[in-house]
């Protein structure tokens, strides 16, 4: 068998695989569709915020949750061509062949390990690529918007209430 023989068969048998496990379905259970990301995003803030969320599991889950919140508030006022490329971010990010395409891996995000999560950020932060360090600002940006948008993250920060309207 030739060399070049050989690396076509191996390049179309790996495309051939990750085809079949993208449109393998091992879930016979239908699974709602998650229309906001929230799985996703939940997934995304602890390895983008990690050291500011609370240590204490029920506060770090409020934090989670008041911040996911925050993140449907602020996409909903995007322009829609922000929010389509959005979801075609989020969207890729979800299925295993934008993965592949994305993070050189076809495992879930949710079954990543937060150490792997963080690496796989930090790639994106130094890619070589504008499409994938602007999807790393883009979605860094409005994960610490949303999380700092609360009056209650704002002392991690140093950050006071300004007080010379209350005084008028």
């Amino acid at each position: 068998m030739k060399r070049r023989t050989f690396l076509t068969s191996a390049f179309a048998g790996t495309a051939a695989l990750a085809l079949g496990a993208n449109l393998y379905s091992s879930d016979p259970i239908p699974v709602p569709e998650d229309v906001n990301y929230r799985v996703l995003f939940s997934v995304l803030i602890p390895a983008l915020l990690d050291g500011a969320l609370p240590e204490v599991a029920s506060q770090r889950k409020i934090a989670i949750d008041t911040t996911l919140d925050s993140i449907q508030a602020s996409i909903s006022v995007l322009p829609d061509e922000q929010q389509a490329e959005l979801k075609e971010l989020l969207s890729l990010l979800e299925s295993r062949l934008g993965l592949l395409f994305l993070t050189g891996s076809m495992t879930p995000l949710m079954l990543r390990s937060p150490i792997e999560l963080v690496d796989m950020l930090e790639e994106w932060r130094f890619h070589y690529l504008d499409m994938v360090h602007t999807a790393y600002t883009g979605l860094r940006e409005l994960i610490l918007a949303s999380y700092y948008s609360s009056p209650a993250h704002w002392g991690k920060l140093g950050y006071a209430k300004p007080t010379f309207l209350l005084n008028a």
